[in-house]
């Protein structure tokens, strides 16, 4: 009951999500479904939902800028940023906050125009340091417990879109969208 009110209020007070300037996302178990894959030479590969790409390249479009903040490393993270033109990757780390604000104080955006998307432990850490908390549907109870929103989509199977489509709704872009179409401009 008390995750049902969470979420009524947060469709609720949409303006925080029209607000946002920076979504910062965890990747395994966010962007992935938190499967670690090794090949026969011990390399690491994830599988990355292509639905949630074209959200980032969506939200890429109208203005909000995007990261990658993860404690994992190994390769595929920093080529999947690359292909959707992510210009914040952040891997290895491990104290999320400094990492945070100092990506904040960068950009120039506060910690109320920040959203995290984030699935375990090391995630609730940055509970204090942004204005939105939200969590995929299968990220551990803690976080889900304390989060401003948890999703209706698991980690690597669509969080991602879902959490842009309600971002695009907020700020009055999804119908224009889901009425035409998407077209990559390369702008």
């Amino acid at each position: 009951m008390q995750r049902l009110l969470r979420e009524w209020n947060w469709y609720r007070q949409r303006s925080p999500l029209a607000a946002l300037e920076l979504l910062v996302m965890d990747v395994d178990g966010v962007l992935t479904d938190g499967g670690l894959w090794f090949d026969a030479q011990g390399e690491l590969q994830k599988r990355f939902d292509v639905r949630d790409g074209l959200g980032l390249r969506l939200l890429q479009q109208q203005g909000l800028q995007l990261a990658f903040l993860s404690g994992g490393q190994g390769g595929a993270t920093e080529v999947r940023a690359r292909q959707l033109d992510i210009q914040h990757c952040l891997v290895g780390i491990k104290d999320k906050p400094p990492a945070l604000m100092h990506l904040q104080q960068q950009l120039g955006v506060s910690k109320a125009r920040t959203a995290f998307l984030g699935d375990d432990l090391n995630d609730l850490a940055l509970r204090d340091s942004v204005g939105l908390l939200i969590a995929p549907l299968d990220a551990c109870r803690p976080l889900r417990h304390q989060a401003d929103a948890v999703l209706h989509r698991p980690g690597g199977h669509g969080a991602v879109r879902e959490l842009a489509e309600r971002i695009l709704q907020a700020r009055g872009d999804w119908n224009a969208l889901r009425k035409n179409g998407w077209r990559d401009r390369n702008d």
